[in-house]
């Protein structure tokens, strides 16, 4: 087949040699790749410096509100200021880089820029304001910008993703890796769609020819972002790949599978010119452990203070709405293995689990695990209560008897920890949680497998700021009422 040939739109694409690739939707967009990528940019550079603007505004507003200053005029100098820090710490570039464009992400680094802001504007107070500034406005001051900037910038975000079209992504590498990555595009912000694929299976020696159909793909097809996974067998095409796609100006990203065995957390170790990636021990050392439990254990405890009216009257609309007791208790695999009791209110009729075999027909979440949409043993207040997510509530006293965590892997049943072995396995190093990235995914959508991968993942690149992060997430979803 020609190139000509291989690049045709008026019939689908599928050449029977190893190099092959297939066009998903054959409309590009308007002008050249490289120019819309630019504009793409543009605005989201834009829609953030503004969303920062806004912050240090209103951030400038409340300190004024709660203390005995007043702005000057040239306190609309400080408004740039912030957008001069926030370049410092290199936060309007983050997003060419990125297909899932988030902000809660970049909160530490957004913490660390309204510090130097605030610092800044402290050290030329006099002038920003009239007066002198006490510790309850620098403190306002700071909190403010820190919580405006995130929710700003997250407005900003979503205005820009939907001012824009979908970015238009083409993938190189193995069909088993695309299938993963088309099912992922869909979800959170990524506001991404595939339009095309090329496989190099066994390509050895077609290089300079397969860099050619790269360039032509681009083109043809509106491309905004080349995703590719490296081939090790073919490194010298992988690299040939990366050098033609930031020839045509579009942007890169590498799909390594090197980490789902590592995770996300590696330092890059320089060593006089050659790279080395440093991999984190696996699991938590003692100080972390210890960390994490005074975390548990304060969160819960205050969680527990401030829902106690609204855990009472959970309890009355229970006991009035259908006989049999509060908590329902249910066996689950802990820690290392060991079982353990979780607690959870009561939502389903008296003797649920009895029926599980006749419904297992009806069975909606993914393999591996079992619940239904519109399972007939719910009652009308628990039914309630699963939507906002308050019948898990009551593991809050888990979390107190350190049995649980506040985010952790999924607490499975016996028969589907059976399910699990080998590596797998080392999910059970980390004490199971209320929460975490399953819960977030989708949890019962997400397949077994899928979970246990996420499971790992978290473990092998766990840190303070991960857990704060997925609680934060964890927020929304329940809002949202996502999941089943």
């Amino acid at each position: 087949m020609s190139l000509s040939g291989l690049m045709s739109e008026r019939e689908p694409i599928c050449e029977p040699r190893p190099l092959h690739a297939v066009p998903l939707a054959l409309s590009g967009g308007s002008g050249s790749p490289g120019c819309e990528v630019v504009r793409r940019e543009w605005v989201f550079r834009w829609a953030l410096a503004v969303a920062d603007v806004v912050a240090a505004a209103l951030a400038l507003v409340a300190c004024v509100a709660v203390g005995d200053v007043r702005l000057t005029v040239l306190a609309l100098l400080a408004l740039p200021l912030m957008v001069v820090v926030g370049k410092g710490q290199s936060l309007y570039g983050r997003d060419e880089l990125l297909v899932n464009k988030t902000t809660l992400e970049q909160a530490p680094q957004l913490l660390h820029c309204a510090t130097v802001f605030v610092l800044l504007v402290v050290l030329s107070q006099s002038l920003f304001f009239e007066g002198a500034l006490g510790a309850s406005e620098i403190v306002v001051l700071w909190a403010t910008l820190i919580v405006a900037a995130i929710l700003m910038r997250g407005l900003a975000r979503w205005i820009a993703c939907r001012s824009m079209p979908p970015e238009r992504c083409l993938f190189v590498g193995c069909d088993d890796s695309y299938e993963r990555l088309r099912s992922k595009l869909p979800d959170g912000n990524s506001r991404a769609t595939l339009v095309g694929r090329m496989s190099l299976s066994g390509s050895d020696g077609l290089a300079p020819r397969a860099a050619v159909v790269l360039g032509r793909l681009i083109d043809d097809l509106g491309v905004h972002r080349v995703i590719i996974e490296p081939n090790e067998a073919l490194p010298h095409i992988t690299m040939d790949f990366v050098r033609e796609a930031k020839a045509t100006s579009v942007r890169v990203s590498l799909l390594p599978r090197i980490l789902e065995v590592v995770g996300a957390s590696i330092e890059v170790d320089d060593l006089n010119g050659l790279t080395l990636l440093g991999v984190r021990r696996f699991g938590l050392s003692r100080s972390s452990r210890l960390l994490k439990r005074g975390f548990d254990v304060t969160i819960a405890t205050l969680g527990l203070i401030a829902c106690a009216p609204l855990l009472a009257i959970i309890a009355i609309l229970i006991k009035l709405d259908s006989p049999g007791p509060l908590i329902f208790r249910q066996t689950r695999v802990g820690r290392a293995g060991q079982p353990f009791e979780m607690w959870k209110f009561r939502t389903m009729i008296s003797g649920a689990e009895k029926l599980k075999a006749e419904l297992a027909a009806r069975n909606d979440a993914a393999a591996g695990l079992f619940k239904i949409v519109d399972d007939p043993r719910i009652t009308r207040t628990g039914r309630w209560l699963r939507n906002a997510s308050l019948d898990e509530l009551p593991q809050l006293v888990n979390v107190l008897r350190g049995e649980m965590s506040l985010v952790g892997p999924r607490p499975l049943v016996s028969d589907e920890d059976g399910l699990i072995s080998g590596h797998d396995r080392s999910r059970l190093k980390l004490t199971p949680g209320m929460t975490g990235h399953w819960q977030i995914a989708g949890s019962s959508r997400v397949p077994l497998a899928e979970m246990v991968k996420l499971d790992y993942l978290y473990v092998a690149g766990w840190s303070p700021w991960t857990d704060i992060r997925l609680l934060l997430r964890t927020v929304p979803h329940m809002i949202a009422r996502r999941g089943l």
